[in-house]
């Protein structure tokens, strides 16, 4: 698999009248031709923020102060806009955690997949109403041809969050970007969800990047995971080593508070919350809610360093600690 996407110390801040707030500071990740990739963090981690960046959408006050983001080798932030709107949507499709962001509740389905489709191919109004007919049978919608007039609020939650998906393949990319997408869902709803991405992204071979607060998410739809904490990369490995032995305390705990099938250990909540990312914590951002830190951990910052094959891990103590879950 070659590379698809590569984010290299990517700085993204919002300069607010409060002070300067680092949302994203200093994190770097590779996805691959294909590759189901995770970006797992509690909500403040800088999960969105880092993707959005990456598409060249960051909302003032914020921007990017550092760092490079390359795409099957071609560097964006050298892109001008005009170039950057073929980037999305082209190649990187967008699908947010709530579809009544992304559709306009004005126009019916039909008129906003032709708009898409129409932006990223030289193709007549009846040939991409045509192809938005095929790309709602592509994820699922029964009836399409009659969805196509229907208004977003015609819809239930489900069928809107599928249209919201089928509109951000129409531009046919090589990586799709799902941002929470079965948050406002059903369990029924979410689990509907996830098979037509799983699918999906087999069928077209497609690469996906999965943002989520959800372990258990993690673990049914990714092959590697990235760890984030408070805007910092805390750990990267594949996802089946990081159920089996997390290297960092923050990994841990995000699995201790989710319930596993295959033990009967007590869920543990992680106390306390994100740091203030306009004043973090000094050294590790984790320290003031890690029962292992150390003074080490509050006086330096520690290095994201080599774990093992394709695995790091920004811990003073890994190779000390045994993190794993006790059944």
């Amino acid at each position: 698999m070659g590379e698809l996407l590569r984010v290299d110390d990517l700085k993204t801040y919002f300069f607010t009248e409060a002070g300067v707030v680092k949302a994203v500071d200093g994190i770097s990740f590779a996805v691959n031709e294909g590759e189901p990739l995770g970006l797992v963090g509690e909500s403040g981690s800088g999960k969105t923020v880092t993707v959005l960046a990456a598409m060249g959408i960051v909302a003032k006050p914020g921007r990017i102060v550092g760092g490079k983001i390359f795409f099957k080798g071609e560097e964006l932030q050298a892109s001008s806009e005009k170039e950057m709107r073929k980037v999305r949507g082209k190649k990187i499709g967008y699908v947010s955690q709530d579809p009544n962001s992304s559709l306009d509740p004005l126009y019916p389905v039909g008129n906003q997949l032709v708009e898409v489709v129409r932006t990223h191919f030289d193709e007549t109004k009846a040939e991409a109403w045509e192809r938005g007919v095929k790309l709602l049978k592509l994820v699922g919608i029964s009836e399409p041809e009659a969805r196509m007039k229907a208004y977003p609020h015609e819809l239930s939650g489900g069928m809107r969050q599928r249209v919201a998906i089928a509109r951000a393949l129409a531009g046919e990319p090589e990586l799709l970007v799902a941002d929470e997408p079965t948050t406002n869902l059903d369990v029924t709803i979410q689990a509907q969800v996830l098979d037509l991405l799983r699918n999906l992204g087999k069928e077209l071979q497609m690469s996906l990047i999965l943002i989520t607060h959800d372990m258990g998410l993690i673990a049914e739809m990714t092959e590697r995971v990235v760890v984030l904490y408070a805007g910092k990369v805390a750990e990267e490995s594949a996802t089946a080593e990081v159920f089996r032995s997390p290297k960092h305390p923050y990994t841990a705990a995000l699995l201790a508070s989710v319930p596993r099938l295959d033990q009967k250990a007590a869920l543990v909540p992680i106390g306390g919350g994100i740091p203030n990312l306009i004043n973090p914590p000094t050294g590790c951002r984790f320290n003031p809610r890690c029962t292992y830190s150390k003074q080490i951990c509050v006086d330096n910052v520690p290095p994201l360093e080599e774990a093992g094959e394709r695995r790091l891990v920004s811990c003073h103590r890994w190779k000390e600690l045994d993190l794993r879950r006790k059944a």
